[in-house]
Order: C-alpha cells, then structure tokens, then sequence
C-alpha cells in the first residue's frame, strides 16, 4: 500500500489541482482507489492506481474508449476522466522499477445499494442496466486500437489463469479439490457445447455487481470497467451475486435480473440454461482471486468460509447436470 500512495502522490502532481490537494484511500482491492480532496473548495474526485502488471497502457485507454462511447450512444451514466494538463488521461509513474499506471476520476453521487437490504427491485434495475450494455458493446463499432483481455477459458480456469488457481485457495484441501474438480470439469464441458460465438461471446463488463452502481436519486452510475473485457455475454449474470451466490434469495433475484434484462432484450432458452454454470464460473475464480488477493475486504471477511461454501455450490450444480439450479 505504501507503493500505491507514492505513485498517486507522484501522478497528481501531472493534474490542474490546488496545492495542498491529498489523498485519503478509499479501497484496496484489484487496485488501489483514492478519494482526492482539494482544499478550501471541498471538491472531491478520485485516483485508481493501476495494480502492478495487470493492464497496459493500451488496455487502460481502451477502457477509456468505451466508457467515451457508451455516454455519447447509450442511456447508460458512467464515470468521467479528468485528463492532465497536458491532455493524457494515463499518467505512467516509474516506480520500483515498474511502469504504474493511474487514471483520475470525476467523483460520481451517489451511493451503491446497502448489501443488507438488498430487493428484487435492484436486480430488476441490474438486468435492465446489462441488457443496455450488452446491447452498446454488440452494436459498437471499436476503434482497431481497442485493446482488452479476454474472459475465455483459457484464462479463467484453464492453462493462465489471470487470477491464479482456485485449488491454491485457502480452505481447499483433498476433498474440496475433489468435488470442486469434478463441477469445473462438467462446466467446461458445458461451456464448450454452449460456445462462444458472436450471439454468445462480446465485450462485457465483468464485475456489473450492486456494488459498482452509484444511486443518486434517478441517476444510477455504473462504475468500475477495470475488469471489462471480451467473455460470454451471461457471464455478468454470475457477477451480479459475486460473493453471496448461495444466498436463500438467489432465485428470486435470478427471476427479478432476468426480467429486468427482457425489459431491454431478449433471452434465450440456451442462455438460461447457462446461468447455473456462470454462477459457478464466478464463484471459482472469486475462490482463486481471494488467495491472490488477501490484502482485499472481500478476501479477510469471507475467505475462511468461502470454499465450503463453494463445495456445496458444486455438489448442487453436479446433481442438477449443470442445468438450470432453481
């Protein structure tokens, strides 16, 4: 963390701020986030400060691209990029021998939805928002600049894994091993007859969870594009319960995203059917991301606990032969 404040300390100084501007941190998770507090005027934005070796230059700006487009083409409200003096919106900091990134911010309103009265009505309002995205990443032209990893296989649970191995998680010993190995075989197997083609496979926001939409009265911002990247387009269905995917309530928020979503588009037979599977998607590499990342909230509250509960989110999906789980 003393890294990250160095570089965000180093990166204002390339920004059009009052002397005497700070930084107060705001969370530690795949990057580093700070509120910035300008003196006297109370004006607040924020800093994200790259983690080490996760994007490039050019995957950032790609981002960057997307975000541009979606407010000049689409309905949806997403965060603004505050460029330098110079009209970068990356400032690269050499640090410790690395390139670290960090883009800065308008501070958007607004509050996410309190994950302890958590309705229907806000995973009705999450499918809709997801149908609006799928519907503008599907229709977009990209610049042939546009630059971003993907969700495949390959990279999620297979040979390079972008978040590491769930099997090196916390918690997973010989007999978790098992029953999580027998439920990732028969996702693959699933995932593979599925496809990933155009109708299925396009460029998805990755982490379109409650958490990373700022309500302010009629405005709702979606926020947080860093994981943003090419993967199976009902794999933000997964994400959307990340962390509580056996929750009691799930199917009833499951039915209230998916009517949500129909408001805006439709959904096939097929893609329903898939749902199961990329809740389990999900919930595999959040096992693998929280023993890669336990400096995160998330990963010192609910790890210990985490690949329990993941075992018997696989037995149910092995008994259902990766159908649908409600």
């Amino acid at each position: 963390m003393d890294d990250d404040v160095t570089v965000a300390e180093q990166a204002l100084a390339a920004f059009d701020l009052p002397q005497g501007s700070s930084l107060r941190l705001l969370n530690l998770s795949e990057n580093a986030t700070y509120a910035v507090e300008e003196p006297g005027s109370g004006h607040r934005s924020i800093l994200r400060v790259h983690r080490k070796d996760y994007h490039t230059v050019d995957q950032i700006e790609s981002e960057l691209l997307w975000l541009d487009a979606l407010r000049r083409d689409s309905d949806v409200t997403v965060p603004s990029v505050i460029p330098t003096r110079d009209g970068r919106r990356v400032v690269s900091v050499e640090h410790d021998g690395y390139d670290r990134h960090v883009v800065h911010f308008e501070m958007v309103p607004g509050a996410e939805p309190d994950e302890n009265t958590v309705t229907s009505t806000d995973f009705h309002t999450l499918g809709r928002i997801t149908a609006a995205l799928h519907d503008h990443a599907r229709s977009w032209h990209r610049p042939a600049s546009f630059s971003r990893f993907a969700w495949d296989w390959e990279h999620s649970l297979g040979g390079s894994p972008r978040w590491g191995r769930w099997r090196d998680a916390v918690g997973v010993g010989e007999h978790e091993a098992g029953v999580l190995g027998r439920a990732e075989a028969l996702l693959h197997r699933k995932l593979t007859e599925y496809g990933a083609g155009p109708d299925t496979f396009g460029l998805v926001h990755a982490d379109l969870r409650l958490a990373n939409l700022l309500v302010d009265g009629d405005t709702i911002t979606v926020i947080d594009f860093d994981d943003c990247g090419f993967g199976w387009y009902f794999y933000d269905f997964g994400t959307a319960v990340s962390f509580f995917e056996d929750h009691p309530s799930v199917p009833e928020w499951q039915d209230a995203w998916v009517n949500g979503y129909r408001s805006r588009r439709p959904i096939a037979e097929s893609d329903l059917d898939m749902l199961a599977s990329f809740i389990l998607l999900r919930r595999l590499l959040l096992l693998a991301w929280m023993g890669t990342h336990s400096h995160s909230k998330e990963s010192q509250a609910i790890s210990v606990t985490y690949a329990a509960g993941s075992c018997k989110l696989a037995e149910q999906y092995l008994s259902s032969a990766g159908h649908r789980l409600f």
